[in-house]
Order: structure tokens, then sequence, then C-alpha cells
């Protein structure tokens, strides 16, 4: 499928060839929200706990005596019982990653970038070069119709990074970077010329 390559005025200054493989292939939402989900998964800290019996202070002397106080008896002022006590069957530090079929990533990043073609928010220019100041790059993107865009180039533009790392709704990054979360999250993806060579490369990996 040809697709037009546009300059940062959105002029044609060229056409390139996408895969059908990788830009034109059928979406299914239950692949996507399984990637969606690993990636979040992968992402949580997992460093929620509580303290146990063996954690908390105290615990070396009978609060109050066994018998004649009108109370539940005690033991140990360590008791899930107690105030400031221990917490029992509480969270413990934990990974919550879990495997993902290499198949199923790559089936889903192109389901991400085929929905984002199918749309209309796939666009492809000619290259991702600045002066390295935010104010001028916020105008180009703006210029160019884009509110909130992820910004896909072959390699990284120090200039271009530096430009963007201000700009909180865009998100510039190599290709080995993109993923199916951003792809989605975001209004629309642009990506260079240089960088579909790669991602095709990436997609149809072994």
């Amino acid at each position: 499928m040809a697709t037009n390559i546009l300059n940062w005025k959105k002029e044609k200054v060229g056409t390139i060839t996408l895969e059908k493989e990788v830009f034109e292939v059928d979406v299914k939402k239950d692949v996507l929200q399984s990637v969606v989900h690993w990636q979040l998964a992968s992402r949580r800290q997992g460093t929620a706990m509580v303290k146990t019996r063996a954690m908390v202070s105290g615990g070396g002397k009978k609060p109050f005596k066994q018998k004649g106080t009108g109370n539940a008896r005690q033991g140990s002022t360590r008791s899930p019982l107690m105030p400031g006590g221990a917490k029992l069957f509480g969270p413990t530090p934990r990974s919550y990653e879990y495997a993902l079929p290499k198949k199923v990533r790559r089936l889903a990043l192109k389901m991400a970038l085929s929905h984002l073609n199918k749309e209309g928010r796939l666009f492809i220019v000619d290259s991702m070069q600045s002066e390295g100041k935010t104010a001028e790059l916020a105008k180009r993107l703006k210029g160019f119709g884009l509110s909130k865009a992820i910004l896909v180039d072959a390699g990284v533009d120090a200039k271009f990074k530096q430009a963007s790392s201000n700009l909180d709704k865009y998100k510039y990054q190599p290709v080995e970077g993109i993923n199916v979360f951003d792809l989605l999250k975001y209004d629309a993806a642009v990506l260079t010329k240089e960088s579909v060579a790669k991602i095709i490369e990436r997609c149809q990996a072994e």
C-alpha cells in the first residue's frame, strides 16, 4: 500500500509502501487487551506490604491479667485484635510480571499500527530534526494538526529529544521503544520514513 511521505508543513514529498502484513492486519481487541494488561502488570512496583507479628513492637508482656477484667483474654500486644498490633494476610512485596509469547506481542503491535493506519491517524514524515527549542517544535506539531502524538524515529536525534522532553502530550522514542500501550494511548503516531523499515523488520522477526 502506497502512503504519502509528508514534510512538517503537511506537504507531500514522496511515497512509501507499507507492508500489508504489518499495517493492514485485522484488529482483535482481546489480543490488544492482553498485551496492554501484560505491559501494565510489568510496570507495577509490587512494594506494598504490611507489618506481621514479627515486625511490630511489643508482645513481651501480657497486656492485662487473664481473669477479672471483663475483657477477652489476650496474650500479646502484637495480636491483630490489639491497637497497634499486626495485620494478618496483608500484601507482601512481589513481582506482578508474567510471561507472554513473543508471537502475541508482535501480533498486537501489528494490530495497533493497523488500527491507527485504518483510522487515518498514522503519518509518515521525511525526517525528525529540530533546533533544540521546545517552542519551535510545539508550534510545528500544532501546525501539523497534532494535539497528542507519539513520535517514532529510526534513531534518537539529540536536539529533537531535547526539544520534545518538555512536551507532556508528545512522546519521542526510537523504534526499539514503541509498544502497544503507547500507540493506543496517543491520538496519532508519526513515523519517519527510515523507521518504517525497522518497524517492519521488528514485527516480522522470528
